[in-house]
């Protein structure tokens, strides 16, 4: 059901996946919440960050950014609306997106609506990841949704086939593609931008 207005283009959600696994769980969640997007109409792409080879930041020295810098930026810089899934490492998010969000231009990211999704393999979840990305999206000024998902347990979250056992979870996980994509238009728009700077 498309609840976004036809008459304009269709906003742009990307998901970055801070999770170079193979067959990542945090990957697997992100695929679920565009689902979301989509359903209500905005066109998405998944972002694995397995597909750039980026520096670490701090170390470009007086080279220029790489290719693959660049080209994470632009799709970034592209979108309406962001969506960033991570495991939980020693009660933080992964370095891999750290990096790469240390990587972009602020402007790329300031007033852009951002969802939180991240896994565990713990019973409790990856509240303390989602805590410091929600800290750092207020740094860049950005608009974190109030809601978030964590998957706990995430080795027994996830059925072989792909979907997860609990289709409430899943429920939820597609709630914050949509809800991205449905207030992103209303946030970066030229109108709201207008009110912002006032």
């Amino acid at each position: 059901m498309n609840l976004l207005n036809p008459r304009e283009i269709p906003p742009v959600v990307v998901a970055i996946c801070g999770s170079l696994r193979i067959g990542s769980y945090t990957r697997r969640a992100l695929e679920i919440a565009l689902q979301g997007a989509q359903e209500v109409g905005a066109e998405t792409r998944l972002l694995d960050l397995r597909d750039f080879q980026l520096p670490f930041c701090g170390d470009e020295g007086t080279r220029p950014y790489s290719e693959d810098v660049m080209r994470l930026r632009h799709e970034v810089g592209q979108a309406k609306g962001i969506i960033l899934g991570t495991p939980e490492y020693h009660g933080s998010f992964s370095g891999i997106l750290k990096n790469a969000l240390d990587l972009m231009d602020p402007a790329e990211i300031r007033g852009k609506v951002i969802g939180l999704v991240s896994v565990s393999g713990g019973a409790l979840g990856g509240s303390d990841a989602l805590a410091g990305l929600r800290s750092i999206g207020r740094s860049l000024h950005a608009w974190v949704i109030p809601d978030q998902v964590s998957i706990a347990t995430a080795y027994n979250a996830f059925s072989e086939s792909g979907p997860l056992h609990d289709r409430n979870l899943e429920r939820r996980l597609m709630n914050i593609g949509r809800k991205v994509a449905i207030f992103a238009p209303l946030h970066t728009s030229k109108e709201w931008q207008a009110l912002v700077k006032e």
